[in-house]
């Protein structure tokens, strides 16, 4: 008995302590905080659209922005809880996702439909989105490789996440910089890119995620 006493405290005195993992809340505001400061050094270094005064007293505007970061902050806490092997005891991580995307088409539905007459199609196209895949990359490096330090269990939908913040912080960023209100043109370039960025998160996610 002795024998099996002094085994066991050997054993505990070598364990290695482990720092307990921060809770999914604190990650997501850590990742939503990083992200607006590289946000805020982006507006600092390109200026913001030269209405913007305007736009202040533009209510759409307003709420598309408003419900845009909701999917920015959504989408940062679901990454964040799909990070933990349990979820963090969470059953449906995706739902508030879904619920801040809900909310955000409902807003560009009104601005579509209050678009009267239409705001003029500007003249260039795929440059917009090539615009917001260049602000994701740093955003979705970071939090790639912060999610391979966990143990995440749903690697697609953890990368799919990942992939929908960085690209929605770019479409945020993109909306308070280019002087444009064409509601066409950006469901089509801004944010249908933001579908297809978190389709390929889904794909990055099961590659370098899995362990």
């Amino acid at each position: 008995m002795d024998r099996i006493d002094e085994l066991a405290d050997a054993l505990a005195n070598e364990a290695t302590p482990v720092s307990r993992a921060p809770r999914p809340l604190w990650l997501a505001s850590l990742w939503f905080g990083a992200v607006a400061l590289y946000l805020l050094l982006a507006l600092l270094l390109a200026g913001l659209r030269p209405d913007w005064a305007l736009k202040l007293g533009d209510l759409h505007f307003l709420a598309e922005l408003a419900t845009l970061t909701a999917v920015l902050a959504a989408s940062s806490y679901s990454a964040a809880l799909l990070a933990y092997p349990d979820l963090h005891q969470q059953r449906r991580p995706a739902l508030p996702l879904l619920l801040a995307a809900g909310l955000f088409l409902v807003a560009l539905s009104l601005s579509w439909l209050d678009d009267s007459p239409p705001a003029p199609l500007p003249l260039h196209s795929i440059e917009c989105s090539l615009l917001i895949a260049f602000f994701a990359l740093l955003p979705a490096l970071g939090l790639m490789l912060a999610l391979r330090r966990f143990a995440s269990t749903h690697p697609g939908l953890a990368g799919g996440a990942s992939l929908l913040f960085a690209f929605t912080g770019g479409a945020l960023w993109l909306r308070l910089f280019e002087l444009n209100d064409s509601i066409p043109h950006v469901l089509l370039w801004h944010y249908l890119p933001l579908l297809a960025a978190g389709l390929l998160g889904v794909w990055l996610g099961r590659l370098l995620l899995k362990w």
